[in-house]
């Protein structure tokens, strides 16, 4: 009221007269920001504590929230959708759409324009998008009152990196201390770089934590949804980039298998004879040539001769599956469906299938595995005596599996 009631009364020349008693009722009564006064409680981020959202806060304030929001939603998006910073600049309010498929299932898409390689302006395109993109971008959108022909996304700087730095010392600053959020470090971010890592991630799956693989999984349902709807658009672009990419990590590790091997550190499982087998003739082509000139053995022909083998490999969460004949793969013939394209890999029963391989770089996954299933189900008293076989049963093939690990992965030196 007395701030109201002075702001009112301008540069008049009386106010100088009224200024002590105006202190002095200050002083009494104390003062408060007028905005985000009783705030409703939110949880900390840390200790789960039920605190304000906010303090009483100035307008300055007020407004710095509210872009420290806007830039969260902005490289959220660009994280978990992979849209380039001209797409997310192009972003209008009622840009989102859902589509309810039935069943509790629903397609979240955003449409934007394409600008990278288009003529001046862009073309309309549109993104499938997981639903924290979509949440994400209608908190956004209830933050002001615009209309549909409004950029969602204040234009606050030419560069990613300004909005980035505004946003981590938001972040780290006594807002976001106080909800506590965990800290956010040093080095630059950007839409690009965060396209980049999310085909990275994708095409390394399932490598991570289980959550980081589940919700990735997700995007890349999104990704492969976006793809079908429109081929010829940009996330079709962003699919391709991870193809790539996986194509790519694939030929690694089928490289790091190879050169375990050279090593002594051999593969186990039912498809592991096929696979040694497989890495003797790569030998056989390295080494053996007729008289003449020495032929340079390096990284790039090993992963020449074994790039038709790496374009086989699945990656599973505890197991390599060369899927190289359909018939043959355990997890077809369990779902009934013999010439599919590709494994069912979520139905991986690698201990029995013929195409697939245990390396040392699942004996944690493995022995993860065995842990689990002796505290939680064989360390339950009241588990049936069914289900106690059932468990027993696989403590021991994940014992098996760690032990051939254990035993074929000792180096014994270079093979000959």
């Amino acid at each position: 009221m007395v701030v109201t009631a002075v702001g009112a009364m301008g540069h008049r020349s009386d106010l100088e007269e009224l200024r002590p008693v105006l202190l002095a009722w200050v002083r009494e009564c104390g003062f408060e920001e007028q905005w985000c006064r009783d705030s409703a409680p939110v949880t900390r981020a840390d200790n789960q504590e039920q605190i304000p959202w906010s303090l009483p806060a100035d307008r300055a304030s007020l407004n710095s929230t509210k872009t420290a929001v806007e830039s969260a939603a902005f490289f959220l998006t660009s994280a978990l959708s992979g849209m380039r910073s001209s797409e997310l600049q192009e972003l209008r309010f009622g840009s989102r759409m859902h589509e309810d498929m039935g069943n509790g299932i629903f397609r979240y898409r955003i449409s934007s324009r394409r600008i990278k390689g288009q003529r001046f302006g862009g073309i309309d395109d549109s993104w499938v998008v997981i639903e924290d993109v979509y949440r994400a971008l209608g908190i956004v959108e209830s933050l002001q009152n615009a209309s549909s022909s409004e950029l969602l996304f204040t234009k606050q700087s030419n560069s990613d990196s300004v909005r980035y730095d505004r946003f981590r010392r938001w972040m780290n600053g006594p807002n976001g201390q106080r909800l506590g959020l965990v800290p956010v470090p040093e080095g630059p971010v950007n839409p690009r770089a965060l396209r980049r890592t999310l085909a990275l991630s994708i095409a390394q799956r399932p490598h991570g934590l289980m959550a980081a693989k589940y919700h990735l999984k997700h995007i890349s349902v999104a990704t492969t949804e976006g793809y079908a709807a429109r081929p010829g658009g940009h996330q079709a672009a962003l699919q391709a980039e991870i193809s790539a990419e996986e194509d790519a990590e694939h030929l690694r590790l089928t490289v790091a298998a190879y050169d375990d091997y050279k090593q002594g550190k051999l593969p186990v499982g039912r498809g592991a004879k096929e696979l040694v087998t497989l890495f003797i003739a790569v030998d056989e082509a390295l080494t053996g040539h007729q008289p003449g000139p020495a032929i340079v053995i390096d990284d790039r022909r090993v992963e020449r001769l074994l790039k038709v083998k790496a374009e086989s490999l699945h990656i599973g969460a505890a197991n390599y599956c060369w899927f190289s004949d359909p018939k043959k793969a355990l997890c077809l013939q369990l779902a009934g469906t013999p010439n599919a394209k590709a494994p069912l890999i979520g139905l991986c029963d690698s201990g029995r299938c013929p195409q697939a391989t245990h390396h040392e770089v699942h004996r944690e996954a493995w022995a993860n595995h065995a842990e689990a299933t002796r505290t939680v189900f064989l360390g339950n008293p009241r588990i049936s005596k069914p289900e106690r076989g059932r468990a027993q049963a696989t403590l021991d093939r994940a014992n098996r599996i760690l032990t051939e690990i254990d035993n074929a992965t000792v180096a014994q030196g270079p093979l000959t």
